[in-house]
């Protein structure tokens, strides 16, 4: 069988002017002034729940000071948190998910960048305090500017879906958006993954867009999976 268009698309990459504001005007504009080197703040922690977008600002922010200039380093939780200077930038994902011994070096690398002229990034699943870490960890977290990224409202989510395919020259029927929020991933990024590939197979096919040309889209995966408990 040929190669499902799902599989050749590729999404745009995170940057803020493509983030759906949605309730997080506070957290954009904090993030923006960041970017643009307008702000004196150094150390910022950005929580929320899954497909909140928390990961998106984050490296959207780290891209665009990469781009002016700034020496950018980017950890996820599976990752060693390598030695930095003292003058980077740092972004780590995913803080709640450190292992002991990376909760001890990101604790001395905010340290050596609060020395010096670095910055800190982290993302997180829940609010410092609550955070399963190290308590003079959970200290320096919460030391900086701490923001909630909340997750988009259903009609953001069908509003950005709709915006999205607008934006690449085409319409995507209000049935066909609602199939996938309800059988998809629904972070966002996953979502314009899809809409790009759904474009691409119709094209491939020959076909409109829609309910059942989703579920063959989505068909691939959720055989993978095998079934669902619940």
């Amino acid at each position: 069988m040929k190669q499902l268009a799902l599989e050749l698309a590729s999404p745009p990459a995170p940057t803020l002017d493509n983030f759906v504001v949605g309730a997080n005007a506070e957290v954009v504009a904090a993030l923006r002034a960041l970017a643009r080197g307008d702000s004196r703040e150094r150390f910022i922690y950005l929580w929320g729940g899954d497909g909140s977008g928390r990961t998106h600002l984050l490296r959207a922010v780290l891209h665009t000071l990469m781009q002016a200039g700034r020496s950018v380093r980017v950890f996820g939780a599976a990752d060693t948190l390598e030695t930095v200077t003292a003058s980077d930038v740092v972004g780590v994902d995913d803080v709640h998910a450190l292992p002991a011994p990376a909760q001890i070096e990101l604790f001395n690398i905010f340290n050596r960048l609060k020395d010096g002229s670095g910055m800190l990034l982290v993302t997180g699943n829940m609010p410092p305090a609550r955070l399963p870490l190290r308590a003079d960890l959970l200290t320096r977290l919460a030391w900086g500017l701490v923001y909630e990224v909340h997750a988009l409202s259903e009609a953001d989510r069908l509003a950005a879906l709709s915006d999205y395919a607008a934006a690449r020259g085409f319409e995507l029927p209000r049935p066909v958006a609602d199939y996938l929020l309800a059988h998809a991933p629904r972070d966002l990024h996953t979502l314009r993954t899809l809409v790009d590939s759904l474009d691409r197979l119709s094209l491939e096919r020959k076909r409109d867009i829609t309910v059942p040309l989703a579920r063959e889209l989505l068909q691939p995966a959720d055989s993978a999976a095998g079934p669902k408990n619940g």
